[in-house]
């Protein structure tokens, strides 16, 4: 896959954060022009002012993830940290793409790519409120995909879990041999992920190739969406 990006203006956000330095380092081999930023997108004006000083953006990679992580029984969740998750994720999703689609839109060409998350495809227990966020940004991928489509500008969103990242899988946790091992027993494919690989699949729904996928939810991993065990 040489190449499939030459010529395209990237914008990744949190770049130094869950999956940007995978896909900002793939991007770039595969010819893009990546802005890399790791602002805090909290603020409502963020994104907008974000978007703006990138100038033309090709391509989205919306690349969000939360910086505080918290286990909680539903009925033991604060409202803080349930709220701390949509300011984190959902918000500026939606920001970021208000703020980026009017230019897409007037070029009839534009490609949004979320680093989501597969955990509210299956659920996991005492994760009720990142699920629900992470389930919202699926949601609203779906629906924006249709919005957009008729415009040739495509929405598409990865759904990922036991991928390698600095924000859910970094390497003190793949060190521990304990912890993997019980990691490694509900992943059908026996392994973690490796970022390059979301980061592959990111640059291909970027790219030209994909202009026929419209508001997926891509999951992305190793079997664990699709087993019950």
């Amino acid at each position: 896959m040489s190449g499939q990006l030459e010529g395209k203006r990237v914008l990744v956000t949190q770049a130094d954060d869950f999956m940007g330095p995978a896909i900002a380092r793939v991007f770039r081999e595969e010819g893009a022009e990546v802005i890399a930023d790791t602002r805090d997108l909290r603020p409502p004006d963020a994104a907008q002012r974000l978007v703006e000083s990138a100038g033309r953006v090709d391509v989205l990679v919306a690349n969000l993830c939360e910086h505080k992580w918290f286990e909680s029984l539903a009925n033991e969740i604060p409202d803080d940290k349930w709220l701390a998750y949509f300011d984190e994720m959902v918000h500026p999703l939606m920001r970021l793409t208000r703020a980026v689609l009017p230019q897409m839109i007037a070029r009839k060409a534009g490609k949004i790519v979320a680093m989501n998350s597969a955990a509210p495809i299956r659920g996991i227990p005492k994760l009720a409120a990142y699920c629900t966020a992470r389930g919202a940004q699926n949601s609203f991928v779906r629906a924006v995909g249709l919005e957009v489509a008729r415009h040739n500008v495509q929405i598409n969103a990865i759904a990922q879990n036991y991928v390698e990242n600095p924000a859910y899988y970094p390497p003190e946790m793949t060190a521990n041999a304990e912890m993997m091992k019980r990691m490694l027993q509900v992943i059908p494919a026996k392994r973690l992920g490796k970022g390059e690989e979301s980061a592959w699949l990111a640059a291909f729904l970027a790219s030209d190739r994909a202009d026929f996928i419209v508001g997926q939810v891509i999951p992305f991993a190793g079997g664990w969406v699709t087993t019950t065990g």
